[in-house]
């Protein structure tokens, strides 16, 4: 079969590495893809925003299956166009990817079906805005409702901090259209977790435990960035934990998602916060994580496109995944100045190097080539992803891959994976 993957990200590029391994599959398209699925597709100057484009290629291309990987398609109807031409896509409809598209909306389902979250008002106007900042007081998050690029989210420890945070968003000056509308929440305090299922709609299957680390600095300090390491399994998703992610929130959400008529077939994201025994919702993603999608796929023992497959055709039946036992970390390496503006064009050193060390993945994010040479053109340019025996071991084995690249500006955390060390 035929297979398009749309996007050019990390998470991309682990799609299309995992879609490449599986028997069923004799060509491989990636749009635009990047440097790293270069190696194992066939990339097409494609822009993920260039719907009709894609539409045309997969059409005459007969292309059996489309998996879908960001959200801005999704969130612009990808599926929906597909479908109405009788194409097989994975991937939300657009009313459905509206649970990320706004967290207004995210926000609201989850107090009318009970999904527990955190206390929160929506806004447009400045004042009232502003008044509800002082009567909850700080810290305090304040939120785009729209698509930021895992970006619109300030965690303001002060209510001065709230209040700038929103003038910004409201004005158009920080996330354009996407913050003229913003969320302000309660801040909750715990250990996030980031939970993923696959479902028709129906069946759920649920994904491995995985933990993202959102903060550019070590310590989780600095401003938030769209992830810059995750790894799996995350120890704070024990058996009890996973029971509550699926009975509290995952259960009432696609069975509210349907009363809506915005029934869910694709990959759900849910980012938790875990405290004494607890389960709160943070958000929702209408699809796989980046970075978690990396360390998952690198664990993840079936062949994905039967499940895939599955779900475009609306049934999962009693399609199950299978994990390997074994631990895997990915350290997400980004160019200077990230997540503000960033360096583009330095030359990457080592990549031959990392890739010849065992149980090691290098997934290219912001890369492109230029006169031979693979250089950054992104925030975060690549996912080093280990597997190991532990958590420990797989750090060690992915710090070890790092140690072999560079270029001009790199920065990366020297902490991801760290709290599970505690807690094995």
């Amino acid at each position: 079969m035929k297979v398009l993957v749309v996007g050019g990200g990390g998470r991309e590029h682990a799609l299309t590495w995992k879609i490449a391994q599986s028997p069923l599959v004799t060509k491989l398209y990636c749009a635009p893809g990047n440097p790293g699925t270069a190696a194992l597709a066939e990339n097409l100057p494609i822009a993920v925003d260039q719907l009709d484009k894609l539409l045309a290629f997969a059409f005459e291309n007969r292309i059996d299956l489309t998996v879908v990987g960001p959200e801005q398609p999704l969130s612009l109807g990808i599926v929906d166009l597909f479908e109405s031409h009788g194409l097989k896509v994975f991937g939300p409809s657009q009313k459905a990817a509206f649970i990320e598209g706004s967290k207004a909306f995210s926000k609201d389902l989850m107090q009318k079906y009970g999904v527990p979250t955190a206390a929160y008002g929506v806004f447009t106007d400045q004042a009232e805005a502003e008044a509800f900042i002082k009567r909850t007081g700080a810290p305090i998050v304040v939120k785009a409702d729209g698509l930021a690029a895992g970006k619109g989210v300030i965690i303001a420890r002060t209510c001065e901090e709230a209040v700038d945070a929103v003038r910004e968003m409201l004005s158009g000056n920080a996330f354009g259209s996407a913050g003229s509308r913003v969320v302000i929440e309660e801040f909750l305090t715990g250990e996030e977790a980031s939970f993923l299922v696959i479902t028709d709609g129906t069946k759920i299957v649920p994904l491995a435990s995985a933990q993202d680390h959102k903060a550019i600095f070590d310590g989780d300090q600095g401003p938030n960035t769209g992830g810059m390491g995750a790894y799996s399994p995350a120890p704070v998703v024990t058996r009890d934990i996973h029971e509550k992610a699926m009975q509290q929130v995952i259960l009432p959400t696609v069975k509210g998602m349907a009363a809506e008529g915005r029934p869910y077939r694709g990959v759900l994201y849910a980012g938790l916060m875990v405290k004494d025994g607890q389960v709160k919702t943070l958000e929702f993603n209408a699809r796989f994580g980046d970075p978690e999608c990396q360390p998952l796929l690198m664990r993840m023992k079936s062949d994905i496109v039967p499940v895939l497959m599955a779900v475009a055709e609306g049934d999962l039946g009693s399609h199950s995944i299978e994990w390997h036992d074994k631990a895997a970390v990915c350290v997400v390496m980004a160019a200077e100045g990230y997540p503000g503006d960033y360096r583009r064009a330095d030359v990457i050193n080592g990549l031959a190097e990392a890739a010849r060390i065992d149980d090691v993945y290098v997934f290219h994010a912001g890369t492109a080539v230029k006169e031979g040479r693979c250089v950054t053109n992104g925030g975060r340019v690549l996912g080093v992803t280990a597997l190991g025996d532990s958590v420990q071991q797989a750090i060690s084995t992915a710090y070890g891959a790092v140690d072999c690249i560079s270029w001009n500006g790199v920065q990366f955390r020297s902490d991801i994976g760290r709290k599970a060390l505690g807690r094995t």
